[in-house]
């Protein structure tokens, strides 16, 4: 059965973090790309952190540490060899996804395709 928004609310408020999953809140609105067509260009540490940040990503995941959800360096470490790695990530990130890494799911984000594929080339930009 899926996890309602409340259902996830109440499932941080338990483990003391803020919410932070966009769900549907005028807060995270999206924002529009003025960017040509294609490919992102690289995010640094420091821009990747502040999207990340700004998307709300921080409130389950962070660089080196599982918090909710895995540590972006053990995204990075899991699809460094794959070859549709990006286009997978920026599928988690939008829609979701259950079981890969243990029995919270993580629900789809409210994050336009542009920032979901920075974001993606950003975390495989963290492996060790």
């Amino acid at each position: 059965m899926p996890l309602t928004s409340n259902d996830c609310r109440a499932l941080f408020a338990t483990l003391g973090l803020s919410c932070g999953l966009m769900l549907g809140s005028s807060a995270f609105a999206q924002t529009g790309s003025s960017a040509a067509a294609g490919s992102p260009a690289p995010l640094t540490l420091e821009e990747g952190l502040a999207l990340a940040k700004a998307r709300a990503c921080l409130g389950c995941h962070q660089v080196d540490n599982k918090r909710v959800g895995p540590s972006f360096n053990a995204i990075a470490q899991r699809h460094a060899d794959k070859s549709d790695a990006v286009p997978y990530i920026v599928q988690v990130i939008q829609k979701g996804g259950r079981g890969q890494w243990g029995a919270v799911p993580m629900p789809g984000q409210s994050v336009n395709h542009q920032d979901a594929e920075k974001l993606a080339q950003w975390i495989l930009s963290l492996r060790k």
